[in-house]
């Protein structure tokens, strides 16, 4: 109805990005280390494994930011962290799982899925998909979530991994 809010119960989106050149068997091994993240986003600064065991569903990860602010001439400095649970990994069909069990940014609820899957013809380049359902996170609109955190930080994530990949042809 008209002038009526909706308020949204779960947030729900999904991004995907194609590489030209990197297969998806080149870019799997980089994706399927959950401790790597600070390599390939750069609002992560740091990301270590805090209880589990490596590659295995139950690992879980720590992953902080350090955010500088400025407001009336005093800089601030915050860092924002997550800890982070693998809940499923195949890499057989390339595709990982994880939730955010802990954190200060706010998130109740959010589970995150990430593939790699070949292109058409399986030879050259691949598609990296990241989905992810999750309670909406107070003080910010799903539309700059998706953008800023999801599809702004999978393209870095995906150009990143394809330099590294190029680099060492």
């Amino acid at each position: 109805m008209a002038g009526e809010t909706v308020t949204q119960t779960k947030w729900e989106g999904k991004a995907c990005v194609e590489l030209a050149i990197p297969t998806a068997q080149e870019v799997w091994p980089l994706m399927e280390d959950f401790c790597s993240l600070h390599k390939w986003l750069p609002y992560v600064d740091t990301c270590y494994q805090v209880d589990g065991i490596p590659g295995q569903p139950g690992m879980v990860r720590y992953c902080a930011s350090t955010i500088t602010s400025s407001s009336n001439g005093n800089k601030e400095t915050m860092t924002t962290w997550a800890k982070e649970k693998l809940l499923m990994i195949d890499p057989i069909k390339r595709c990982l799982s994880y939730e955010v069990i802990d954190n200060n940014i706010g998130m109740k609820f959010y589970v995150a899925k990430l593939i790699v899957s070949p292109n058409g013809d399986g030879k050259n380049g691949c598609k990296i998909e990241w989905s992810f359902v999750c309670d909406p996170i107070e003080g910010l609109r799903y539309e700059d979530f998706l953008l800023n955190t999801i599809e702004t930080g999978l393209q870095s994530m995906a150009k990143k991994m394809e330099d590294v990949i190029l680099s060492t042809r």
